[in-house]
């Protein structure tokens, strides 16, 4: 897709895949053309059909362009289509839009047979090249193989970029801000402090404190000073000292390190409503999520449910049909909730009867939801875990998050070095999208989880594999 700056008119043809994938991608080519080639119209409605995320992408881009076509001739059609102001995304004029109305001859090697529509595509876009010889002709697809297969032919191809929420995933939004170690000599001067029913507050003013976000964590690692920044007005910032959770043990687990200690401080703020937790495997986000949950839940009583939901990617092969209530199904994928319930609810020192009683306990106030069924829900007082978030899209994270009613707190859990679903990227995940839109809402926040403490098994294979 055409980048900011690039000088020239040049002309776009777009992959279904593309569509398939982001259904407003038609209108973000800035200035310049697009074009659908037949085959992507009957591609479109081959898909179109189902209740899947790539089946409505594909309604909506029809929708799209039966927008566009309504009351156009046949020569303002051939003419090429203006997309509308209120479409356009960018500043400035807008493209067109244009569609295949004649047949192209195939310009393909014979091992390249046309029938095939990948095949079609490319035929059109190296006609387009011979027929437009002043203008870029770049095909877009999200497919690694016909970009591969289209610059070995000499067709320009590209991915689609504009869903990425960033350049590079290292540019995520961490959580935690490391300060300099003269912090305390440089801000002295204008630094207030003072305490307020049992916490302790400070008031810093500088030209570093327009960077920084609400619940964003700072460190001082010298002083072994740890605090959260509770708002942010210009060059002052508030800070309150965080809560050391290795004193004060939620349902029994104690935070092992610095991260952990800020993701205890996060689930455990009642003025925080949403809370990502990014970490590799075997950094304790399902458990102390869990443990949290169930302290609020059971002994505060602050919420009535835990509700917990991921999407249902396999790794490997599908397992097939599964039988049962809608829990049932999902039981097979919520094996890391039950692995940490083990660990949560089965002390060395509780008899059999009480870890029974336990279970029994927590059955009632656990419950275990498909992302099928999310659509029209409201929760109300419920605690929702969203795990293996990295495998949402944008859309689907927005369709979650909005289920949320008053009182609710929801918690996204994720690790974006392992995405299973086709077409999703660590920098295009859903997760990636709402830690970078929710890093400046004063009632979320973030932390990504560094150190391992599943095993030390696990955490040498997590580095070294």
């Amino acid at each position: 897709m055409a980048r900011k700056g690039s000088r020239g008119k040049r002309l776009f043809v777009l992959d279904t895949n593309v569509l398939m994938h982001d259904p407003t991608a038609l209108f973000h080519f800035q200035e310049h053309g697009v074009f659908l080639p037949m085959v992507v119209l009957e591609e479109l409605d081959r898909h179109k059909r189902g209740p899947s995320e790539v089946a409505r992408n594909a309604r909506q881009a029809s929708r799209f362009l039966d927008e566009m076509m309504q009351g156009a001739s046949k020569e303002q059609i051939d003419q090429g289509l203006r997309f509308p102001a209120w479409h356009t995304q960018e500043k400035g004029p807008a493209g067109r839009l244009f569609f295949q109305t004649h047949m192209v001859s195939s310009n393909l090697p014979d091992s390249l047979p046309g029938d095939k529509p990948d095949n079609n595509i490319l035929s059109i876009a190296i006609a387009l090249q011979q027929e437009h010889p002043n203008k870029r002709v770049t095909l877009v697809s999200k497919d690694i193989n016909l970009r591969i297969k289209a610059a070995v032919l000499g067709v320009h191809a590209e991915d689609y970029y504009n869903d990425k929420v960033l350049e590079d995933v290292d540019l995520l939004y961490p959580g935690l801000l490391e300060l300099p170690d003269d912090f305390w000599e440089r801000y002295r001067k204008e630094m207030e402090s003072w305490h307020e029913e049992g916490r302790t507050f400070y008031s810093v003013s500088g030209p570093d404190v327009n960077s920084w976000f609400p619940n964003q964590f700072i460190s001082l690692a010298r002083d072994r000073f740890l605090a959260i920044v509770r708002s942010v007005e210009g060059q002052r910032a508030t800070i309150e000292t965080v809560r050391d959770y290795s004193r004060h043990a939620v349902w029994g687990i104690e935070p092992r390190n610095r991260e952990q200690n800020c993701a205890l401080n996060l689930l455990m703020d009642p003025e925080i409503d949403f809370v990502t937790l990014l970490g590799q495997a075997g950094t304790g986000k399902t458990l102390l999520t869990l443990a949290a949950g169930l302290a609020q839940t059971l002994d505060d009583n602050r919420y009535t449910e835990i509700i917990m939901t991921r999407a249902t990617i396999p790794v490997g092969d599908d397992i097939g049909f599964l039988p049962g209530t809608e829990e049932e199904k999902m039981t097979p994928w919520m094996g890391a909730l039950m692995d940490n319930l083990e660990v949560l609810t089965q002390p060395e020192e509780s008899s059999q009867w009480g870890r029974a009683a336990t279970n029994d306990l927590l059955q009632k106030r656990i419950r275990i939801h498909s992302l099928n069924f999310m659509r029209g829900r409201t929760f109300l007082n419920k605690y929702i875990i969203i795990d293996e978030a990295q495998n949402l899209t944008p859309k689907q994270m927005k369709t979650l998050i909005t289920r949320a009613g008053p009182g609710s707190k929801v918690i996204c859990l994720g690790n974006v070095a392992q995405i299973d679903t086709p077409y999703l990227t660590e920098t295009t995940s859903g997760l990636t999208y709402v830690v970078d839109r929710f890093k400046q809402w004063d009632h979320a926040g973030h932390i990504t989880l560094l150190r391992g403490e599943r095993s030390r098994l696990a955490d040498f294979a997590a580095e070294a594999l």
